[in-house]
């Protein structure tokens, strides 16, 4: 199948339609298992925003877009829709998942949860040099929000929080935390523009809390903030409703 020709645009703004062709075709490693290298490739794909939620999956389509046969394609598919990555519909084929409010609520809860108690640990273990860190990666996002670039945004927003749990020094945690983060980043792409300069705002509270010690107050600031996060995803997903 022969993709499109993608059409310039500048970085960070909102396509109305992405295809795989909208890249350069990324090839899948061949070094790594191939299942789980297909599989990390598709999710990948989703996570940006390349495979948008509800596109329908043509397995000809990514098989020659990551250089690989049907078979490791077919699947990885059936891996992620038991992941909740994509559906599966009889007679109809392949379609990238459109998560409910139910789900998101779930995942943000537990994510709240776990990113508090990761902020408490990081305010009692953080150096210096560690708080240094925090506000070069704060940086990036100020920059990447200076030029309205989205990806940029969800990259550094993941940066700052993964440097957090760093921090935080327990692996436990940071295993678990690691269970959510992907999907997270998936959430977080339509709303990382609007939820703009707030968060990064909140980002510096927290930072200067890390930074003094002070773990009951880091929990507390983080608590409020993924709380924030959660309330602009519905809000934002109830405008988009009223206006289709």
């Amino acid at each position: 199948m022969s993709l499109p020709t993608p059409s310039p645009r500048k970085r960070g703004q909102a396509s109305q339609h992405h295809t795989l062709a909208d890249g350069a075709a990324r090839r899948v490693q061949r070094p790594a298992p191939l299942r789980q290298a297909v599989y990390d490739a598709i999710v990948d794909l989703i996570v940006q925003g390349t495979l948008q939620r509800g596109q329908h999956l043509v397995e000809n389509e990514l098989a020659e877009y990551l250089g690989v046969s049907r078979q490791p394609v077919r699947e990885a598919l059936q891996r992620l829709q038991t992941d909740g990555w994509i559906d599966l519909r009889p007679a109809q084929g392949a379609f990238v998942h459109t998560p409910s409010e139910d789900e998101v609520d779930q995942l943000l809860g537990v994510r709240t949860v776990l990113e508090t108690y990761s902020a408490r640990l990081a305010a009692e273990n953080a150096t210096p040099e560690d708080v240094n860190r925090l506000w070069e990666l704060q940086q990036d996002g100020l920059n990447a929000l200076a030029v309205n670039d989205s990806e940029g945004l969800v990259a550094a927003n993941a940066a700052l929080h993964a440097h957090i749990n760093t921090i935080a020094g327990n692996t436990v945690l940071a295993r678990h935390i690691g269970l959510v983060e992907r999907r997270w980043r998936w959430y977080y792409l339509p709303i990382a523009q609007p939820r703009g300069q707030s968060a990064w705002t909140e980002h510096a509270e927290l930072i200067k809390a890390i930074a003094a010690g002070d773990a009951e107050l880091a929990s507390d600031i983080m608590n409020r903030h993924t709380d924030r996060t959660r309330q602009v995803y519905h809000d934002q997903r109830q405008t988009k409703s009223d206006t289709e």
